[in-house]
């Protein structure tokens, strides 16, 4: 296990609040859940397992001015997607000298403290380009670990050859993946709907038994 202050400057953070969030009805990443909005959620998990932390925001930047983080919005115009947050993220970490960038969707409240540390465990062990994420046998390619020395390849995808999935581009280098347990629920449940905003409040209500020892910090890479 990689320990945090061992990758505390090496390792920066994005969270990806830039989605239009139709199937919601507007700014997702404002929601409440349980008291708080989603990405007060995502902060506070994202937080500690990077030396820095910024927002991928696209529009009015006014209303995310308050949690004092670097607000980036997409440099490829047309909401084209998570890439697009990655590649902001990728150029901000560049700019700082940090040679690594860790993802995170601001919709999934409930990702794992030690994510980052295992992802990067992980892909020095296997001496892959990039880590990324997998629960209940499904990968979330979003909930990565990538090396900023592909921002010039990414920007060229997303603007020349209008790649816009994650694992599109992804698939073209060699990946680490960590398996993550998903019980008592899955740490990577993400938002979509208003049913799954009531899962989230059942969800929210059994954490505290996940931070004392369950799905969060189970499980090996």
């Amino acid at each position: 296990m990689v320990e945090h202050n061992d990758l505390s400057g090496r390792i920066a953070g994005i969270v990806l609040a830039g989605g239009q969030a139709r199937r919601l009805g507007g700014d997702k990443a404002l929601r409440l859940l349980g008291g708080k909005s989603l990405l007060e959620h995502a902060i506070s998990l994202a937080r500690p397992q990077v030396a820095t932390l910024a927002l991928s925001a696209n529009g009015d930047p006014g209303p995310l001015g308050a949690f004092g983080l670097p607000i980036l919005p997409d440099t490829v115009p047309g909401f084209v997607g998570p890439l697009a947050g990655i590649l902001a993220g990728m150029d901000w970490a560049d700019a700082a000298g940090i040679a690594w960038l860790a993802s995170f969707p601001c919709d999934a409240p409930f990702f794992p403290p030690d994510f980052v540390a295992r992802l990067a465990a992980a892909r020095e062990r296997d001496g892959a380009d990039i880590a990324c994420a997998r629960s209940g046998g499904r990968t979330h390619p979003v909930f990565a670990l990538w090396p900023v020395r592909l921002r010039d390849e990414l920007r060229r995808a997303l603007r020349d050859e209008g790649i816009r999935k994650v694992d599109g581009w992804s698939a073209r280098y060699r990946i680490a993946t960590v398996a993550f347990d998903a019980v008592p629920f899955d740490p990577f449940f993400n938002i979509n709907t208003p049913e799954d905003f009531a899962k989230a409040e059942t969800l929210l209500a059994m954490r505290p038994s996940v931070d004392n020892g369950g799905a969060g910090s189970s499980g090996r890479a």
